[in-house]
């Protein structure tokens, strides 16, 4: 059988993904303990790393818990306002462009 190369002109041009920010909101029921499970559980923080978020989202009004691509961002924030309905908390997560 007799070899055939072919070469093929196309150019593919590959980018980034636009990247999104998870943020969490402060609000006057949410427990600052609940914040630090939600950090720890769905966004993989360490004990310090959740703290300090917290106290930001405490003190700045809100902040942020991680950077994604748009369909995890969006995942992200509707587990936090699953889990934070079903313990009883208005806790707010919003995406925004980075």
């Amino acid at each position: 059988m007799p070899r055939i190369e072919e070469e093929l002109d196309s150019s593919l041009a590959l980018y980034e993904p636009t990247k999104y920010k998870v943020l969490l909101h402060n609000d006057d029921y949410t427990t600052m303990d609940f914040v630090v499970e939600i950090l720890m559980g769905l966004f993989h923080k360490n004990i310090a790393e959740s703290e300090r978020i917290m106290f930001a989202i405490h003190n700045s009004g809100k902040g942020i818990c991680g950077v994604y691509t748009h369909e995890i961002a969006k995942t992200k924030a509707y587990q936090v306002k699953q889990l934070a309905k079903k313990s009883g908390f208005p806790l707010l997560a919003t995406v925004e462009e980075e």
